[in-house]
C-alpha cells in the first residue's frame, strides 16, 4: 500500500467488502493462471496440450512459488469456510477458469470433458498442497513426476 502511494481507506473503497476483495484477487490469480497455461500451451506440440497442461501445473517451479500459483490450491480450504452465496461465487469462476481449459480433455461431449477437467484440477490442486509439504526436493520432485503421469494416464482416452 506505501509503495503504490495509497492509504488502507483508499484502497478499501474500491471494494464494497473484504469479500469482494477476496473474490477480485481470486479471479484474478485465475487469470494470471490462465495466461501462464495458454503460454505453455502454445508451445505444445498438437495433441499434447493437455500433457503439457498437466506437466505445467504439476511442476517443482509452480510447486515452489505458491504466491504465484493456483489460488485454487492456495485458497480452497479458507473458500470453503465463506457463506454458501460467496462460495457460489468462487465456484462460478472456478468452472469458467475450466471450461477453458475442456477442449484439451479427451470425452464424448462437452458436459463429460467440462466433468472431468474439473476432477482434473480438483486433485491436482490437492496434489500441490501435499507436494508443498515434502521438505526434501528430490522427494517432492519425485512426487510430483508420479503425480503428472497418475493424472495423464487418468485422463487420455
Amino acid at each position: 500500500m506505501r509503495d503504490l502511494r495509497l492509504t488502507h481507506g483508499g484502497f478499501y473503497r474500491h471494494f464494497r467488502s473484504k469479500e469482494e476483495l477476496f473474490v477480485a484477487a481470486f479471479e484474478q490469480g485465475l487469470k494470471q493462471l490462465a495466461h501462464y497455461a495458454d503460454s505453455a500451451v502454445k508451445h505444445a506440440p498438437k495433441g499434447g496440450e493437455l500433457k503439457t497442461l498437466i506437466d505445467c501445473y504439476l511442476s517443482l517451479e509452480h510447486c515452489d512459488h505458491p504466491a504465484d500459483g493456483c489460488p485454487v490450491a492456495a485458497l480452497t480450504t479458507e473458500i470453503g469456510r465463506r457463506p454458501a452465496k460467496v462460495r457460489g461465487t468462487f465456484l462460478n469462476l472456478f468452472i469458467k477458469h475450466t471450461e477453458s481449459t475442456a477442449k484439451y480433455m479427451p470425452g464424448a461431449n462437452d458436459e463429460e470433458r467440462n466433468r472431468k477437467v474439473r476432477l482434473l484440477f480438483s486433485g491436482m490442486a490437492g496434489t500441490l498442497n501435499v507436494a508443498r509439504l515434502i521438505a526434501d526436493t528430490g522427494q517432492r520432485k519425485k512426487f510430483l513426476e508420479d503425480a503428472r503421469k497418475f493424472y495423464f494416464d487418468a485422463v487420455k482416452q
